[in-house]
């Protein structure tokens, strides 16, 4: 199996900015242990277990750390899709990257020029807990790009997003090997389970660092219902065709 991680790209005159910028610390705005060697929680933790809001809307506390940014295209760790019409994308820092369980969430980063919600679509393993690279773009409506590196603040929010949820096969998807990835969800994703045809019982499919939900032993041939569990406990549940290679399926509904 190969795994399609995506590297950076950064522009050559900001290399030595951008290395900087992978120096800064971060952690909870308001916790007795911020500061630049405090490591923030993950953002996204279980289900059953939801974070305490800072700021009416959020879906997490408030996380402080340092902001860049770099030539982002969408892709990245998280094994999305390129998006050149959107590019209001971020990489999350190594720590809070959590083994993919914030992929594909939505952040309201402030910076010291103005605010952005940006999704999480890669990895910065450099950078240190709390910090966020962010696209250029992204990056230019919280601070002047001359910076480079800026202190910003961040919380998890609900995802402007529009239509149902959906699901992608990963490349090599059969009954024998199926991998599953959620995408266009508004709320972050805690947990997905399967039930094959024929089985009474669901079962609960492991979230790799590409941001897959992977069941590696074989399934029964035929239609498989799929369901995922949202940050805060809400749940859906779709029908999905017999695992094939790189089939994207609209689910039929979006979380609240």
């Amino acid at each position: 199996m190969k795994l399609l991680h995506a590297g950076y790209t950064r522009r050559a005159a900001l290399i030595f900015l951008v290395a900087l910028a992978a120096c800064g610390g971060g952690g909870l705005a308001d916790g007795p242990t911020a500061g630049a060697d405090a490591p923030s929680p993950a953002p996204a933790p279980a289900p059953g277990a939801p974070p305490v809001p800072s700021v009416p809307g959020a879906l997490s506390p408030t996380y402080t750390g340092e902001g860049t940014f770099y030539g982002a295209t969408g892709e990245g760790n998280c094994t999305f899709d390129a998006s050149p019409g959107n590019l209001m994308v971020a990489a999350m820092n190594g720590p809070d990257y959590a083994g993919s369980a914030v992929c594909g969430q939505f952040v309201a980063v402030t910076g010291p020029k103005g605010a952005v919600t940006v999704r999480i679509t890669d990895q910065c393993p450099e950078c240190k807990s709390g910090d966020l690279d962010l696209s250029e773009s992204a990056f230019a409506r919280i601070a002047d790009p001359v910076a480079g590196r800026v202190p910003i603040r961040w919380h998890v929010v609900p995802g402007d997003v529009t239509g149902p949820v959906s699901y992608r096969y990963k490349e090599g998807s059969s009954r024998w090997w199926v991998a599953i990835q959620v995408r266009n969800h508004r709320l972050p994703i805690t947990g997905l389970e399967i039930k094959p045809s024929g089985s009474a019982d669901w079962i609960a499919v492991a979230r790799t660092d590409y941001n897959y939900f992977v069941h590696p032993s074989a399934i029964a041939t035929g239609p498989l219902q799929v369901r995922i569990t949202a940050l805060g406990g809400a749940t859906l549940i779709d029908t999905l065709p017999e695992p094939s290679d790189g089939v994207v399926v609209a689910g039929a509904g979006q979380f609240p």
